[in-house]
């Protein structure tokens, strides 16, 4: 047996052995924090993906506190989609009626969403601001420079600033 299926049946073996042990208390553990069998099931699905993703996984030594942190990390992310999610949906109620958005549009929308709610956390707390309150309030960079404390050249810089975070996760 060479190296490499060596080291491959032992990864196999303890993924097999990890998911066999541990899916059932991590499910159970994610359906309490999420409240549903079905949600806690996808999470802990997608933990043990990620699992299996690692190239190596023999320094792993506490499994389940690994595991624990991958779903918070995920559960943190589902969170954040359902509540995007619910926003746009509750947005899109105020729309004129002829605006009938499909279930594949929504979630094309709620997904651009993700996208640049992801690239605006890279950006500092006040080019956030100063975007969002461009593009979505609609207020001109004076009356956000009125807002934040800065100079109208600031207002710029920041906007800019998020604009190409933007672009960047496009």
């Amino acid at each position: 047996m060479s190296t490499v299926s060596f080291a491959s049946a032992t990864r196999d073996a303890f993924l097999g052995s990890e998911f066999r042990r541990s899916y059932g208390w991590l499910t159970a553990s994610m359906q309490r924090l999420v409240g549903s069998r079905y949600d806690a099931e996808d999470l802990a699905a997608s933990a043990f993906t990620e699992l299996a993703g690692f190239d190596d996984v023999g320094h792993i030594r506490q499994p389940r506190a690994l595991l624990t942190t991958i779903a918070r990390r995920l559960t943190y992310e589902f969170w954040r989609r359902r509540d995007l999610e619910r926003d746009y949906l509750a947005e899109l109620a105020l729309a004129p009626e002829q605006f009938d958005a499909s279930p594949e549009e929504v979630c094309l929308a709620v997904d651009e969403l993700l996208r640049i709610d992801a690239a605006l956390e890279r950006v500092s707390a006040k080019a956030r601001e100063a975007f969002i309150l461009s593009q979505f309030e609609e207020l001109g960079y004076a009356e956000i420079a009125l807002r934040l404390g800065v100079s109208v050249s600031m207002v710029r810089k920041y906007v800019a600033q998020a604009l190409m975070a933007c672009c960047e996760c496009a």
